[in-house]
């Protein structure tokens, strides 16, 4: 028999080759006057649609992003990937983008493609958009819009708990933060615009007014958003149905096969 792993690989694989044969993959843009044009990746099918939400400075040619919409298209459900502006595909300065405009983008993008409920899956700095996205779509179209929400190292508030004070002076007073990137060779950038931004948007000192299912997928040796911080989150949401799956030798990033394993059994289960 296969290892769980290589037959884990072997599926998705599959998965992703009947996603291309079906000409599901093409990327399209969804145009709005006035504003960046956002790329996306559509795979129609059942309902709720899954949503997925990269994290900071990613996109959705990610390895979770196209195992998640491997397994939609080859299973029949819908599914829609996208590229925040600024980011891959899509239109725009990363220098000017900030959560708000993010979610503003994300909440058209939603209403614009599809008509019933969603599950929002959102990685890292895509947990904590997950939940602005969440909170405007029912304000907007009433609480049966989100059929449920996963995070996977869900990092709300990051602008909050994750600068130190010097850092946040240095935003404070408008310049950029540069800091050591540990997945590639450039450093990555904090941008005073974006800091601000999420220091409006701050979500974790209040009860967070969603009542969908939650569940929240976190690694205990991740060394950018601590795990405590989906414990936290699970605390404030106002959802009964939360549930948190701590990954004990996970990283940040939880791409390995089990990891995204995990990721795809949880979002099928809602």
């Amino acid at each position: 028999m296969l290892a769980d792993s290589e037959a884990i690989n072997l599926r998705v694989a599959a998965q992703t080759q009947i996603a291309h044969d079906r000409g599901m993959s093409e990327v399209r843009f969804h145009i709005r006057p006035g504003r960046d044009r956002i790329a996306f990746r559509q795979c129609d099918g059942a309902g709720p649609v899954w949503v997925f939400l990269p994290g900071y400075m990613s996109d959705m040619t990610g390895s979770k992003a196209a195992a998640l919409f491997a397994r939609a298209c080859a299973t029949g459900r819908a599914c829609l990937l996208l590229d925040y502006s600024g980011c891959g595909e899509s239109d725009g300065v990363f220098a000017d983008s900030t959560l708000s405009r993010w979610r503003d983008d994300v909440v058209a993008l939603i209403e614009a493609q599809s008509a019933g409920p969603v599950v929002l899956v959102g990685s890292s700095m895509g947990g904590w958009l997950m939940l602005l996205v969440a909170l405007a779509l029912v304000e907007r179209n009433g609480p049966e819009r989100i059929a449920g929400l996963v995070g996977i190292a869900a990092a709300p508030d990051f602008t909050d708990w994750g600068y130190d004070e010097r850092q946040k002076a240095t935003l404070a007073a408008g310049e950029t933060v540069y800091e050591d990137n540990p997945y590639g060779s450039s450093p990555t950038p904090t941008h005073a615009g974006l800091w601000a931004d999420g220091q409006a948007n701050l979500l974790l000192s209040a009860d967070i007014p969603l009542a969908c299912p939650v569940r929240l997928i976190h690694g205990q040796r991740d060394r950018d958003v601590p795990f405590e911080t989906s414990l936290r989150l699970a605390a404030v949401v106002h959802s009964a149905d939360v549930q948190v799956t701590l990954v004990k030798d996970g990283d940040h990033r939880l791409s390995r096969d089990t990891d995204i394993a995990l990721l795809l059994r949880t979002v099928e289960a809602l």
